[in-house]
């Protein structure tokens, strides 16, 4: 009976859909090319979700996002959560997205993700390293790890470990839920061509990136997408960081300043995730616990694989726009990277799951360089 169900679902879903039916030169060697979405990939069209014949889900979740569903990249990868699992359960959970700002503020979807107000919360994890310093490290690490040391650290070196042990002492439970590939460090209304340039800048930076920039006489401010446009274009601030190129390409950054800069040494990879409350992760069945965690590894695979592909069009874009793409001078890279080393030295010091983690990503890495240096190109 289960697999007739199932076969007339499938038939009318397959019915709906049949019915329905820097560097310049580089840059401009493609510019001709007639596909031209520079933000991203546009992506498959999305099969339409079923209302249940038969009940309600038998879980039913708010995820809190703290990113926008017509993000690229960022907002995708949020929305797609509430879709897959749907797919997955057959329409037995729902985890519904709500975009950010509409129940909780996003400065407290933790806190209430943690209390229950809401089942979930999707954000980097730096979101939350005012309550615990140590979420920093399980964000983005400057001059840190590439995509595949990272996920190797925290899947098979101690890093999920280490993870859900200060989850639990907030009373959430953790999943890495997405990624994002090397950020841009920055857009400047002026370009900036040694360290005494930096001095004065006021900047929108958010993260531990932001204290390295306040190493070096930077003021930064934390601003939201929305804001950051304004702020810019009133002069209020000199320069901001944001995201991947696709994703700055989206928020029109290129239409204000003209001076891009990369690599993104701050977030060379930017870890998602996931925080459920605690007794709703619990009251689970191992069965529903294991489609969101591998939800939320399609997640990481989209993330990685989409991210990659996207960036040059963006670039194109940009430099097509006027945009100058500047690599940075190895002078400033070497004075933010001892900035980042002092910040390291005063966290570890001064919080103690910082410096567990710390120490842990760090020993992993000294190992995981020779395998690097032996094993990769």
């Amino acid at each position: 009976m289960r697999h007739a169900i199932m076969g007339i679902v499938i038939g009318v879903v397959v019915g709906i859909v049949i019915g329905a039916t820097m560097l310049a030169p580089r840059l401009h060697e493609r510019l001709d090319r007639s596909d031209e979405e520079a933000s991203e990939r546009l992506p498959a069209p999305e099969l339409p979700r079923l209302v249940s014949p038969i009940r309600e889900p038998a879980v039913q979740w708010r995820m809190a996002s703290a990113f926008p569903g017509s993000l690229p990249q960022l907002g995708r990868q949020a929305r797609r959560i509430e879709d897959i699992v749907w797919r997955v359960s057959a329409g037995d959970m729902e985890i519904r997205f709500l975009e950010p700002d509409t129940l909780v503020p996003v400065a407290e979807m933790f806190d209430a993700a943690a209390a229950g107000a809401v089942e979930a919360a999707f954000a980097s994890p730096a979101l939350w390293s005012g309550r615990e310093p140590a979420y920093d490290i399980f964000a983005s690490v400057p001059f840190g790890p590439s995509a595949t040391e990272y996920l190797a650290w925290i899947y098979s070196g101690g890093g999920m470990e280490l993870f859900q042990t200060l989850n639990e002492q907030q009373n959430v439970h953790g999943l890495i839920c997405g990624i994002v590939v090397p950020e841009g460090s920055g857009w400047f209304r002026e370009a900036i061509r040694s360290v005494d340039d930096l001095a004065g800048l006021r900047m929108s930076f958010v993260g531990i990136g932001a204290r390295v920039m306040e190493k070096l006489g930077v003021e930064t401010r934390p601003l939201t997408g929305g804001d950051i446009f304004v702020a810019l274009e009133n002069g209020i601030i000199d320069g901001v960081e944001y995201s991947t190129p696709a994703i700055d390409l989206k928020l029109g950054l290129q239409e204000v300043v003209k001076n891009y800069y990369l690599p993104g040494w701050h977030q060379p990879t930017t870890l998602i995730s996931l925080m459920v409350n605690l007794n709703a992760w619990e009251s689970l069945s191992s069965t529903a616990q294991t489609r969101l965690e591998v939800t939320c590894g399609d997640n990481v695979r989209l993330g990685l694989a989409e991210g990659e592909a996207n960036q040059f069009k963006a670039l194109q874009r940009m430099n097509a726009s006027g945009v100058e793409i500047i690599v940075w001078p190895r002078e400033i890279l070497v004075a933010l990277e001892a900035a980042w080393t002092e910040i390291v030295a005063e966290q570890a010091t001064a919080n103690e799951n910082f410096r567990e983690v710390w120490n842990s990503l760090s020993e992993f890495r000294r190992d995981y360089a020779i395998w690097k240096e032996l094993g990769h190109l």
